[in-house]
């Protein structure tokens, strides 16, 4: 973008870069150095290209900002913050991730018992099931390649359990979710998202003929005030599903286990002390959080001494946040019994909807994993690349015992 794309109310002094942009890939793990020092930069910078490489947008990095941002529903919105209904010319939005108060709130209370604590829990033996299943096909050989042969499928699996789809579509999700969130041409994007839309839109019309016990069904019986939900807002939660269980999951556990692979004495003790895995996942989770989203600004505001105006993008950066020494003491250290209060979900009203089965996922997931498998390490010589946009996600995780 040349001078003549930055807003007139950017100062020259914050335009600036950002190194965390749709399309950019790295083979050094970002976590190491080039997230915790963006913290040595100023508390506003204005990147442009910083939203999907496409749009200019402002990035906050002290955690207090982000999460005044995240709170903040007066001056920011949550409207087409993903850019998939735009880029099909639709209407449709995420729900309820791009709905605003106060509509989001009645979305929310008729979603929020799905995903309860309880019920998860009560998810606990087939989420195990599926976990052991995939970790039976390789536990015998000595190694795996992580990324795709657990951290994905075994996600997957409980996603398509949860939404009642078949296990035969693992293979086009996985084609999918690669086009919609890290493939960096345009094209591709459009193409992912219009195939994911014509086979969500035909299980719907499957399921209005043929209602089953899955989330789908949920979502075409589910009322708001007094009203069935449109056909925008029903498929608008499937597709949020779609994201939300499959990649972010996914590779939160990849990145949770690259750490373990990559300190055996966090490994040992989680080994010695299983009943602290829950606790340790918190920590990993504020140390490699993965997803980004934005916010778009609809009354003028202050921020970090920067003027935000409607229109701007906000570029939200948890996993940048979690990493602000302001706001945790030694913030690049992995404590595992730390307990910290993170922004990996967000914060305020559209904190993440999913939290609580994502935490069961990643729990079971590691239980699982050391029990039936020794102590574990990054493959000799293994080269791994990571993409940066969007979701921070590692393209293979090569472990050996």
């Amino acid at each position: 973008m040349n001078a003549a794309t930055i807003p007139a109310h950017v100062p020259a002094h914050l335009v600036g870069t950002f190194p965390l942009v749709l399309g950019q890939v790295t083979e050094e793990n970002p976590f190491d150095h080039m997230i915790p020092d963006l913290h040595n930069g100023p508390a506003a910078v204005y990147v442009p290209g910083g939203y999907l490489g496409i749009e200019g947008a402002w990035f906050f990095p002290r955690a207090v900002d982000m999460q005044n941002v995240y709170a903040d529903t007066e001056h920011f919105s949550v409207k087409d913050f993903a850019p998939f209904s735009k880029f099909l010319g639709d209407t449709w939005s995420l729900v309820p991730a791009e709905i605003d108060p106060p509509n989001h709130g009645f979305f929310r209370a008729v979603l929020n018992p799905l995903f309860a604590p309880r019920r998860m829990a009560a998810l606990d033996e087939r989420v195990r099931t599926y976990a052991r299943q995939y970790i039976d096909e390789f536990k015998d050989r000595g190694q795996c390649e992580f990324v795709n042969e657990f951290a994905f499928r075994f996600p997957i699996a409980v996603f398509l359990e949860l939404m009642g789809l078949p296990m035969s579509k693992v293979e086009d999700f996985l084609k999918w979710e690669k086009g919609l969130l890290h493939d960096p041409n345009i094209d591709n994007i459009i193409a992912a998202t219009r195939s994911v839309k014509d086979y969500l839109l035909e299980e719907i019309e499957d399921r209005r003929k043929n209602p089953r016990d899955d989330l789908i069904t949920y979502g075409i019986n589910a009322e708001i005030d007094g009203r069935k939900w449109s056909t925008d807002e029903l498929f608008g939660f499937c597709f949020n599903l779609f994201i939300g269980g499959m990649d972010t999951v996914s590779t939160t556990v990849a990145l949770h286990f690259r750490h373990l692979a990559e300190h055996p004495e966090d490994q040992i003790f989680l080994r010695e002390n299983p009943d602290k895995i829950p606790l340790a996942v918190e920590e990993l989770m504020r140390a490699y959080s993965p997803a980004m989203q934005a916010r778009t600004c609809i009354k003028p505001v202050q921020i970090a001494g920067a003027q935000v105006m409607p229109g701007d993008k906000v570029i939200m950066t948890p996993m940048v946040a979690n990493r602000d020494p302001a706001a945790f003491e030694n913030p690049n250290a992995i404590i595992l019994d730390r307990n910290p209060r993170h922004l990996n979900f967000g914060y305020g009203v559209h904190r993440c909807l999913g939290a609580p089965l994502a935490r069961r996922e990643v729990i079971i997931a590691l239980e699982e994993f050391l029990k039936a498998i020794p102590l574990f390490r990054i493959a000799p010589n293994a080269k791994i690349k990571t993409f940066l946009g969007g979701v921070i996600q590692p393209d293979c995780l090569p472990l050996v015992w």
